[in-house]
């Protein structure tokens, strides 16, 4: 039967940990729970993400592009849309990889110019951490993180606060928030989500001046790590059990190091359950996520991926020396640390595309 729906496409940018996969999948299931179809994009500039296997685990269709981000991986990304569109999807939600800019230029108006007729393409979304903004702006966050944030606050079509559960105020911006969030609580989602469904604003509005040199040199500032192992423990424990040490002494090494997490994430899934913890610096309190009741099982499947200002050589070996201390044994399936690549996109438009009448 050929597809009959122009499922609405939603790109939603972000820095790392500012909770974009929290979102995206609340959304989704508010929108499951009106009786829609959705989808999910994965992006990052490795294979083996955490938050594939949480969307997956969520029952959601989903598609990963790896090898690097959206811009550079246009085709793939157009790739992973078009085969999701076999289980008629009304919404796609994208999530570009969280140290990445210029998507407006490069991702936005080529959407528009070539792909206009087989999506319809919301307004780009930018979700921020106000604690970092905070930092950022005062001058107290690290200059390459203070560079891809402040970039990314430019391009964005909706400027929304996330984890605002969290906070009494909200830092001053160069742009106004529209929305404040909190898929914890579900505060302001339903908003969100209304305007980036029926929304009348321009899609893709604003183009960057970006120096590439200096882009390329920011995203190289941070270390790359990740993991995908299997787990046979010598005594059955719950994912949160085995998931929860593991985070709080990678967090205790890279501290004890000096080095600076941006985003340290976990994913354990058992035959029992599935746990997803997370913490967006160094001594942050872990937001669990899954089934914290689950029994214990030997056979686990653990899933690192880890960012940090840091060596990746270094971040690896503080992986596998806590990996060592589990009382089991870990097959690890695959393991990437690198810095990401200068990016080089397929498309760069220097003028705004305009939406068809």
């Amino acid at each position: 039967m050929a597809h009959q729906k122009t499922p609405v496409l939603a790109l939603v940018g972000g820095f790392l940990g500012a909770g974009k996969t929290t979102l995206i999948l609340h959304a989704a299931g508010l929108l499951r729970a009106r009786g829609l179809r959705v989808a999910v994009i994965t992006n990052d500039q490795d294979s083996g993400l955490v938050d594939t296997k949480l969307a997956e685990a969520r029952e959601f269709s989903t598609r990963e592009v790896g090898g690097g981000c959206f811009c550079c991986r246009f085709s793939d990304l157009m790739e992973a849309a078009a085969q999701l569109l076999e289980y008629q999807p009304d919404v796609i939600f994208a999530e570009p990889v969280g140290s990445c800019v210029d998507i407006s230029a490069t991702i936005m108006q080529p959407l528009k110019a070539y792909h206009r007729d087989a999506y319809r393409l919301a307004p780009y979304t930018v979700l921020i951490d106000p604690e970092l903004a905070r930092r950022v702006y005062r001058d107290e966050a690290d200059p390459d993180v203070g560079f891809l944030f402040q970039k990314q606050i430019a391009e964005a079509d909706m400027l929304c606060a996330a984890k605002i559960d969290r906070y009494s105020s909200l830092p001053e911006l160069p742009m106004p928030f529209d929305f404040g969030i909190s898929a914890l609580t579900g505060q302001g989602v339903d908003e969100w989500l209304a305007e980036v469904l029926h929304s009348t604003r321009v899609a893709g509005a604003r183009l960057l001046d970006v120096d590439y040199g200096r882009y390329a040199e920011a995203e190289a500032a941070l270390g790359w790590l990740n993991l995908h192992a299997d787990v046979e423990l010598s005594e059955a424990l719950s994912p949160g059990s085995l998931a929860g040490p593991v985070l709080d002494r990678l967090d205790q090494l890279l501290t004890e190091a000096g080095i600076v997490i941006a985003h340290l994430k976990i994913f354990d899934q058992a035959a029992s359950g599935y746990i997803k913890a997370g913490i967006c610096a160094n001594g942050d309190e872990p937001s669990p996520d899954g089934d914290l009741t689950a029994s214990p099982e030997r056979r686990h499947e653990i899933v690192i991926n880890l960012r940090a200002i840091g060596d990746p050589e270094r971040l690896q070996r503080m992986v596998e020396e806590t990996l060592a201390r589990v009382n089991g044994t870990v097959t690890v399936r695959h393991v990437g640390a690198f810095r990401p690549a200068a990016p080089k996109p397929e498309h760069r438009f220097g003028t705004i595309t305009q939406a068809l009448d």
